[in-house]
């Protein structure tokens, strides 16, 4: 009787590929999808036409500010002392030593410039208004208004700024009226102002979901290769935050202007994995789900906001703006676009091993993401209609929807049902 014989070594490696496969809900994205919230505006846009039926005269813009440097030194830091220790212990890794090196080099770099908005942060907003004034130039005419609107935070002041220097550089003959500060963090800053919500984090009630997720999908082998097996952590909770620390670290270089280094330091199973724990923090803070509608309805006022200003327009209250643009940060945009049930943005579940499938920050809020809405009148009847534009890409609002173009009256229906009524 003949006996398959496999070499030991063949067999081990079969063994250990079996004890590590990833579960059913694991995900696959590229090592840039996993940078996730903190991955740059895609560099190649075409948005679609439009029918010539139909002539663009009016557009409300709510974005974030664009790449920029790590949000605060806290990451960065903690990685230090981290990597400080290992070498201390004697523990640390060659590749240990080249992540202290790059962090030393971040930190660096950023010194100064903590959260600021970078060159290339400047350029995704240019582009985004250069692309908008070609695409709408009839909404851009002599004589007309942009009113301009950001949070105080200095990066989305910037962007605000880029934004509109580059429509001036494009026709000085518009008019332009900005607005930043802590008048505007109601709309643009809820999440600093919203009772509700501010109950809501300091409640934590999002946390056991987060906790028992990131008990079972957070891996610490990428950390350990740059600290050593025998790095004297305190507990295994110390080794998930510097995991996500050092991916922290890693997902945002790109966005300040660094080449990606995370295929030096992660497998693409590794970056799957601390990605999808990143996301459902995100997820559960900003967006509606099963445990709290709260952090949603906080753009409750920004919905609102939308409405009025386009109601203005189309009757007559206010047509000589032409153009209602907003800045802030994906804090601002997440809880709207699941607000408004924005495909992709909105996923309700009760099983949160499912979210990394399902929202993805990558595509929800990466730097400078945006909603539009355009507003049209059609050239033979005068009636208006709206198109909703998700990164410069039009989105159907429904499922089934073959148009993407609503009369306003219709959608103006549809924005006001998902305002809650108490804010109403």
């Amino acid at each position: 009787m003949n006996t398959l014989r496999i070499p030991a070594l063949i067999l081990a490696a079969l063994v250990a590929l079996i004890a590590t496969a990833a579960g059913p809900m694991a995900t696959d994205y590229t090592f840039g999808q996993c940078e996730g919230s903190l991955t740059p505006y895609p560099s190649k846009i075409e948005t679609p036409a439009y029918p010539d039926s139909l002539t663009p005269v009016f557009i409300n813009h709510v974005g974030r500010h664009g790449a920029r440097y790590p949000a605060s030194s806290a990451n960065c830091l903690a990685l230090q002392r981290a990597l400080a220790k290992a070498d201390s212990a004697g523990t640390i890794t060659p590749l240990g030593r080249s992540l202290a090196a790059l962090n030393n080099k971040v930190m660096t770099l950023s010194e100064g410039r903590w959260g600021a908005l970078d060159s290339l942060g400047m350029a995704e907003q240019a582009g985004i208004a250069t692309r908008m004034f070609y695409n709408y130039a009839e909404a851009f005419g002599k004589g007309k208004t942009v009113q301009a609107l950001s949070s105080y935070s200095p990066r989305a002041m910037m962007s605000m700024f880029s934004f509109v220097h580059q429509l001036d550089r494009l026709n000085n003959r518009l008019s332009f009226t900005t607005s930043t500060g802590s008048v505007n963090s109601p709309l643009l800053r809820p999440f600093d102002t919203d009772e509700d919500y501010i109950a809501f984090r300091r409640e934590k009630t999002w946390q056991p979901a987060y906790d028992a997720y990131l008990a079972e999908a957070c891996p610490l082998t990428a950390i350990k290769r740059v600290l050593g097996d025998a790095y004297p952590a305190d507990d295994l909770h110390e080794l998930r935050d510097l995991a996500l620390v050092e991916y922290y670290v890693l997902a945002g270089l790109q966005a300040m202007g660094l080449p990606s280094e995370m295929q030096k330091y992660f497998t693409l199973d590794e970056a799957n994995a601390l990605w999808s724990c990143f996301n459902l923090r995100q997820y559960l803070q900003r967006t509606a789900t099963t445990v709290s509608a709260v952090p949603a309805e906080i753009a409750a006022d920004l919905v609102l906001n939308i409405i009025d200003t386009t109601d203005a327009f189309i009757t007559g209250q206010n047509t000589s703006t032409s153009a209602v643009l907003r800045f802030g940060h994906a804090e601002t945009l997440m809880p709207l676009l699941s607000l408004l049930r924005i495909p992709g943005c909105r996923y309700m579940t009760n099983y949160f091993d499912t979210v990394a499938r399902h929202w993805r920050d990558f595509y929800v809020v990466p730097m400078a993401s945006n909603i539009q809405f355009i507003v049209f009148q059609s050239n033979k009847t005068g009636r208006y209609y709206v198109r909703v534009d998700l990164n410069e890409m039009p989105v159907a609002l429904r499922s089934g929807d073959s148009e993407v173009y609503y009369p306003w009256g219709e959608l103006r229906r549809y924005l006001m049902d998902c305002v809650p009524l108490y804010a109403q």
